[in-house]
């Protein structure tokens, strides 16, 4: 039988009628069609559908729908402000640790949450922050070379809508 939950995601407050087994990754894609965050490995250890919840990165196909009202989710559609990219999301770019993409959206909330928590973290807080995702095409220097891109920039004052690349 369906609960009537509301689901606060990307700062939007969604009423939603949800099975109590429906995971919060089935919910994003299917339900609020928030395709940002994937279903790579159906045991949790590939980390592809990391999201925000309260600011924690956390993978969604391990949360039921219903354990997360109240808090705050925030997806990879979330993360840019009106369109513009963090300073992370560029420098994934910019520096090609995007590769294929479909694991991307996994490492930037997961870099997300440690920018948040450390603003200069070392290259091991780095290594430790994204040793929860996992990318088949193995572009991981080109993930470190691009936190630490981010984290150049930002020190240096260049501004997120800035055209010019970051990672050099």
């Amino acid at each position: 039988m369906k609960q009537l939950i509301e689901l606060s995601v990307n700062h939007s407050t969604h009423e939603l009628a949800v099975e109590p087994s429906k995971l919060l990754l089935d919910v994003l894609r299917e339900d609020l069609r928030l395709t940002g965050s994937k279903r790579g490995c159906d045991d949790s250890s590939c980390g592809a559908c990391t999201v925000l919840i309260d600011g924690t990165s956390m993978l969604a196909c391990t949360l039921l729908a219903v354990s997360c009202v109240g808090k705050e989710i925030t997806t990879i559609e979330g993360a840019s402000k009106r369109g513009v990219l963090t300073a992370i999301q560029k420098a994934y770019g910019d520096c090609g640790g995007a590769q294929c993409g479909y694991c991307t959206p996994g490492f930037v909330m997961a870099v997300m949450h440690l920018l948040s928590t450390d603003h200069d973290p070392s290259d091991e807080a780095i290594r430790a922050a994204l040793s929860g995702n996992l990318c088949r095409c193995t572009g991981y220097n080109q993930m470190y070379d691009a936190v630490k891109a981010a984290i150049a920039g930002q020190r240096a004052g260049e501004i997120e809508t800035d055209p010019a690349p970051i990672c050099r």
